[in-house]
Formats: C-alpha cells, structure tokens, sequence
C-alpha cells in the first residue's frame, strides 16, 4: 500500500486552494515527499499569493487543466464544479492504481457540481459511484466523540425509510471495522434511536423497537459490543464522556450537530467501507471568504492527519 496521500483541491472558487497551500508549507520535508496535490496550478498558485506564502508548487500538484483559470473566488461556477469532479476522479483512479494510499479532500460546491452535470448529493456519493461501491458510510472523527451515519444528505423521511434492520446492522459492521482496523480491540458501539426516547415502547413510533433493536441484536450476537437503540438526546453525551468509542447515527443531523458542537474546527470526515481510503475536512467551500487568505487550515491539518494514520496500518486489518 502506497504512503502517499493524495489532496484534491476542491472547489477552485472557494477555501481548498488556500488551505492545501497552508498545509502543504508547513509540512516537513519528509512529509511533503509523500503528499500530491490534485488541482489546478494556476489556482493554487493564486491561492498561495492571497496567503502571502513563498512556496515552489510545481513538484508537488499533479496539474489539471481548468479553462479560464484562476477562476474569480467566491462564485458558483458550473467550470469549478466539473473541475472539482475531475480532480477527485483523477485522484480516485491513482489510489485504485496503488499511486497514492489515501485522499483527503477538500470542500466542493454541490450546487456547482450539479450545475456541471455530475449529479451526486457530495462527495460521498460521488465516491461510492466511481468506485462501483454498493455502500459507503460517512464517519466523523474526534478525540472524544465519533459518529458513523446509517444515512445522510437525504430528507428526514427518506432518512427514517433507510433505518431498516439491514442497514443499521450494515453500519454497525463497518464502524466496528474501521475502528478496530485504528487500533480498538474491542470498540464499544452505541446505536442511537430514531425517535424521541427511543418511541417509548411504541407510544412515539415503533421503528426503535422493530428495525433498530434487531440489529443490535444481531450485531451482538457476531460478537461486536454493540448497546441500543439508545435515547439520541443522552447518547452523545454518554459517548462524549467516555461510555462509547462510537455513536451510530440515524441520519444526517443527527450525528452532525453534535460532533460540530464539540469539535467543529478539528473533525474529521472519513468514507468507511469503501475500496479506498479518503478523509475531508468537515466543512464547506466558505466562498464569502475565499481569496482573502484568511481561511483556517486546521481542519485540513487534522484531515491529513488522520490519512497518515490509515496508510500506516494494513487496510485489511479490522
């Protein structure tokens, strides 16, 4: 498996240029040896003027074209959103190559990416169907709390529609794995419920006790330490506090707002069950600040980060 981590770029008319060029400058020379950006020269290098650093690009972007480039910051732009896809393909190809071990992405539009005709719901989405994946699960990553989600950027309806027995104990699976695979022995799972206080005994709904309960069930019963469906207005807390290495999510808001309530600047998104690894930044293309060279890195930092750690272990493992 390759050590190198593959960055794209993102949306070139929002933050990722800037905050790749930050991480890359701070970067060790050792690491930098095994890092690529997937973008667009041009752009970069515009970003790296707008931060004020004084860094050689060339070596270390494998340079894509975008027509018109450096587009103008703070725009959504149909030629950034096919740019953003191109890049993340490109990159996703090299990684099923064995050319770079993990990618870390940065923000894209979806309303650009749409607008360029790749109709996805983000990246995740995006991953999934490139790689011909029948699944993928987002995980948010912190040091005191993560959360892996049964489903994601679809309605609240849909959402509950997707919490079936199958798929919740599918999720289960793939958190279990990937957090042994990150050295948990024996990760203690919790699994949220879907209605308020887990729909008391059928009074506020059923789904808890007949599509959730299940796969706790069944999950236990192959050996993973699983607990639920838990109330999901204490089971955050109870994980935050140290009761759980891992919060299972029923859908989208869910697990979201309480890993950006803890840890907004330095979670991390990470795409579980796929063929290849990737992690992001856990937050957007912020284009009202785009170009300024104010944008903060830390998030990238954290994302790479956690990309070092999954080359250095085998990806079978868990």
């Amino acid at each position: 498996m390759s050590k190198i981590i593959g960055i794209t770029m993102g949306d070139p008319c929002g933050v990722g240029p800037e905050i790749c060029v930050r991480a890359l400058a701070e970067m060790s020379d050792t690491d930098r040896r095994m890092t690529r950006i997937y973008g667009n020269l041009r752009t970069l290098e515009a970003a790296r003027n707008a931060v004020g650093i004084e860094i050689d690009l060339a070596s270390d972007v494998v340079d894509l074209p975008v027509e018109g480039a450096p587009l103008p910051w703070g725009k959504v732009s149909p030629v950034a959103g096919d740019a953003a896809f191109r890049f993340i393909e490109k990159a996703i190809r090299d990684a099923e190559a064995g050319e770079i071990g993990c990618i870390v992405t940065a923000p894209i539009s979806k309303e650009a990416l749409n607008l360029a005709g790749h109709h996805y719901d983000g990246h995740t989405g995006m991953l999934r169907s490139l790689t011909g994946s029948s699944a993928a699960y987002m995980l948010l990553a912190s040091e005191r709390l993560k959360v892996i989600h049964v489903s994601t950027h679809v309605s609240l309806q849909e959402a509950i529609r997707r919490s079936t027995t199958e798929r919740v104990l599918a999720t289960i699976r793939a958190g279990n794995a990937h957090l042994k695979r990150t050295g948990y022995a024996a990760p203690r799972i919790a699994v949220a419920g879907i209605n308020p206080h887990c729909g008391e005994n059928g009074l506020f709904g059923t789904e808890d006790d007949d599509q959730i309960a299940p796969a706790v069930a069944a999950a236990r019963a192959e050996g993973i330490d699983a607990h639920g469906p838990i109330s999901a207005d204490t089971v955050f807390h109870r994980a935050y506090c140290g009761a759980f290495d891992l919060v299972v999510a029923q859908y989208h808001d869910q697990g979201h707002i309480p890993i950006k309530l803890v840890a907004f600047d330095t979670a991390v998104n990470v795409s579980v069950d796929l063929p290849i690894d990737r992690t992001s930044v856990d937050h957007g293309t912020a284009f009202d600040i785009a170009g300024r060279g104010i944008a903060n890195h830390g998030n990238m930092n954290s994302a790479i980060a956690y990309a070092r750690k999954l080359v250095a272990v085998d990806p079978r493992q868990g």
